[in-house]
């Protein structure tokens, strides 16, 4: 008989529309054997004791997916350290790969990130973190810092950079007599030939024995470390080539100094020097992959660390994370805002230039939103916080620039499969190179050299560094230009972007419409026309509600309440006033519902949809007793960033629920050709399907909830950033300024980016296709083959840096 283990786990459950489904799925759990399961519907939870020697957590899954539901997965971020070369992060992504529970885990070498899809319950973060450590590397879970955080940080590399910088010192102080040693043989090569077969040499060979055995063995050690870890975990890297070369090149020259075989030469200057050279190639690559993400660091330090709050009738100076939702604070002239708020009082100018790349500051008065780490610039501001920790703005930018630098574009696939093969099939050509060359040429020192050269020369640092230091500096610059990049993949898609498909309102326009023109029939005066208007329209979050409202309130116009209230999509709304059917809305509905319009209205109706006004009727059992126009006046970057787009080779089209004269006249306004008027909502969505269908890649840009199904639709979609929160979480680019020309500079900026990354994947490639091949016919000497592989990536690294260049046009 099995002895019982007594197991608990709680589960995440998503899928349940009611009681019974939670009932369903602790029927579903309970008929497992030795498993007692409790749902919670309301909090969509199931807690699950379990006998472990019957059951595992992954069978608990099972049962609930075979169900109809779901354990969604979770994510978590980790911090890895050890990695040396591209082929650790292949060999970590292997290892995360065949654990259980783990539904997707990329590891990104530059960032030194793994980020990690898991099922809660079948795995958790201590367990992972345990498989990467098993595989020799180290994982601690990342999370949000504090200001004070990130200098810890920053000071920890700092020191470890000048750990590393004197152990290089030391080597090179161990190696230059060596490399001294190399030119002399190589300036007394003729003399050589002329002294009965020994060598000219400088150092004699027990002291360049002595100098090279610690180079080797102590500041090498890494290399060594490296390598095992490596293949304990079933993958090779770079420390795998770098240990067989150095380690062949020193132990052969060990041998014959040894049993004093004075008619062979040495080869400690090789081992040596190889190993100085990286150590310099890491130093100087450390020190350009830390300028790489220089962007988020810079967003981390803008978290000011104070605040001062109203409390009881008192202003007191506090820590700024201990602000809550509610509380009153008062930022000063020159002083940075704390969190997210809602001016009560006080009017000032602000600077967003951190949020919106936008250099002029943002007037502010009672009512308008502050956010974080922007700075007050003249007057004394009171607000109320609205958005706190890691509800901020700022901590949703660094949120999205983190994920989006950790991500990986599609073109990286390739990359990681030849990388994951890299290092063995270097290995197979070397071991080809020796065996060949030694046959060939009956010499077993030429052969060796060649080998050697062969094992140093490969870089699969250069192909794994390729993408995402490019990804790193192109996400962090759009950050700086108020465009936030939520992935990888986005950037390659919008390269290739070649339709836009805009909404009216909000994106083209202001959002701000206003009355501009009250229409009314015989019979009927401007304020019972927009009296009943603004009865219908009352709580209503619509622009053109608010428009009417605030049109009524200015004219203190009586608001009477209204009865039977019903909207109906995309058409207008209903109800009953004081015994009569009221209906406000579109002329068009009017048309379909049959409502008379006289001529003399309708005529003036169209000269005011003629100058880009919209314009909304209200029918009074069937009556008509007047029209009401509402202008949302065109944004001033609006056709400065068409114009742009249609540069760049992307068509503007333009989506609108407006009617055609209306639509007509903002496209003019705005340079647009081409569009489509009276646009449903639900509709939108199948235009941008239509457009793709003509094999156009589409975007969408918008900034309201009912954009959100169009945005999902679309190849690459952007949010404007004041939109609704559905649309921002909804759409692949958020652009946190209120302006359209965000959409030319992301498409211009994932160009630049993935210009750059086919360029440092040209270099590595040609690099290892070009290196490998002299290095195996004898072309390259050991220590020059070194060098170059250590400078193959930094050229990688720096190239990505030089797309700091890059400027809006």
């Amino acid at each position: 008989m099995s002895q019982t283990v007594a197991s608990a786990v709680n589960l995440p459950l998503r899928g349940m529309t009611c009681a019974a489904c939670a009932t369903t799925i602790e029927k579903v759990l309970n008929r497992l054997p030795g498993v007692d399961a409790q749902v919670n519907f309301a909090s969509e939870r199931a807690h699950v004791k379990y006998d472990a020697g019957q059951v595992q957590p992954e069978q608990l899954v099972d049962a609930i997916t075979k169900a109809g539901f779901e354990v969604p997965p979770e994510t978590a971020v980790f911090d890895i350290t050890g990695m040396s070369c591209a082929a650790c992060a292949v060999g970590i992504e292997g290892v995360l790969s065949r654990t259980e529970g783990v539904v997707n885990g990329g590891v990104n070498f530059a960032s030194a990130k793994a980020r990690v899809e898991y099922i809660p319950g079948v795995i958790d973060v201590a367990g992972i973190t345990q498989k990467i450590a098993k595989a020799g590397f180290g994982a601690t879970e990342a999370r949000d810092l504090s200001a004070d955080e990130v200098a810890a940080r920053e000071k920890r590399d700092q020191d470890k950079w000048r750990k590393e910088l004197m152990m290089f010192l030391a080597s090179l102080l161990l190696t230059l007599p060596l490399f001294a040693q190399m030119f002399v043989m190589f300036d007394f090569s003729q003399i050589d030939h002329m002294v009965q077969g020994h060598h000219v040499e400088l150092i004699p060979r027990w002291i360049q024995f002595a100098l090279a055995t610690p180079v080797q063995f102590w500041i090498g050690a890494r290399f060594y470390k490296a390598a095992f870890k490596s293949l304990r975990s079933g993958t090779a890297n770079m420390d795998v080539l770098v240990v067989l070369g150095t380690s062949m090149a020193y132990l052969y020259s060990a041998v014959v100094t040894i049993f004093d075989m004075i008619e062979l030469h040495v080869y400690f200057e090789a081992s040596a020097s190889i190993i100085t050279l990286i150590l310099l190639g890491r130093l100087l690559e450390a020190n350009a992959k830390r300028k790489t993400s220089s962007a988020i660091r810079s967003l981390l330090k803008l978290k000011p660390k104070t605040a001062k709050i109203e409390r009881d009738g008192e202003i007191v100076e506090v820590d700024a994370g201990t602000l809550l939702v509610g509380d009153i604070f008062i930022v000063a002239a020159g002083e940075s805002i704390p969190v997210d708020g809602e001016v009560i009082s006080g009017r000032s100018s602000v600077d967003e230039a951190m949020l919106s790349g936008e250099s002029l500051p943002v007037s502010k008065e009672a009512g308008a939103k502050v956010f974080a780490a922007t700075v007050n610039q003249n007057g004394m501001l009171r607000v109320k916080a609205t958005g706190v920790g890691a509800d901020t703005m700022l901590a949703q930018i660094i949120r999205m620039v983190d994920e989006a630098q950790g991500s990986k574009p599609p073109i990286q696939q390739f990359v990681d499969k030849i990388a994951g093969i890299f290092v063995p099939v270097v290995v197979g050509i070397a071991v080809v190179t020796l065996i060949g060359t030694w046959l060939v040429t009956s010499d077993f020192q030429t052969a060796l050299v060649n080998a050697v050269a062969v094992l140093v020369i490969a870089c699969p640092c250069s192909l794994g560094l390729a993408t995402p230091t490019a990804i790193m500096v192109g996400t962090g610059l759009g950050a700086k230009h108020g465009v936030l990049i939520r992935n990888a993949e986005v950037l390659e898609r919008a390269r290739a972007l070649s339709t836009l498909v805009v909404d009216k309102t909000g994106t083209l326009t202001q959002g701000k419409p206003e009355v501009t023109d009250i229409l009314t029939a015989d019979g009927c005066s401007e304020a019972e026309l927009l009296g009943m208007a603004a009865a219908l329209e009352r709580g209503s979050e619509h622009p053109l509600a608010r428009a009417i409202l605030k049109k009524a309130s200015e004219g203190s116009v009586t608001i009477e309440d209204i009865e039977d209230f019903d909207t109906v999509p995309g058409k207008g709304v209903q109800g009953v006033l004081l015994g009569k059917k009221l209906s406000l809305g579109s002329p068009s509905w009017f048309r379909e519902m049959g409502v008379a319009v006289s001529d003399e209205l309708s005529a003036r109706v169209e000269a005011v949809q003629a100058e880009g006004k919209t314009v909304v009727g209200l029918s009074v059992e069937g009556k008509v007793p007047g029209f009401i126009a509402i202008a949302d006046q065109l944004r001033d970057t609006s056709l400065e960033a068409v114009n742009r787009l249609r540069k760049s080779g992307v068509d503007v089209v333009m989506l609108t629920g407006d009617n055609k004269h209306t639509a007509a006249a903002i496209a003019r306004q705005a340079g647009i050709e081409h569009y489509a008027a009276e646009v449903l909502p639900q509709n939108k969505a199948e235009e941008v399907k239509s457009l793709q269908g003509e094999g156009n890649v589409v975007g969408m840009a918008g900034d309201g909830i009912n954009d959100a199904p169009a945005l999902a639709q679309a190849d690459v979609s952007f949010a404007i950033g004041a939109g609704s929160d559905v649309a921002i979480d909804v759409a692949d680019v958020v652009l946190v300024k209120n302006d359209l020309r965000g959409v030319p500079t992301a498409v211009d900026l994932s160009r630049a980016t993935l210009s750059k990354i086919r360029q440092n994947l040209f270099f590595a490639f040609i690099y290892n296709v070009l290196g490998i091949p002299l290095a195996a016919f004898g072309l390259l000497n050991p220590v020059i083959a070194g060098a170059a592989m250590a400078m193959s990536s930094i050229s990688v690294v720096s190239n990505s840096l030089l797309l700091n260049r890059w400027k809006p046009r």
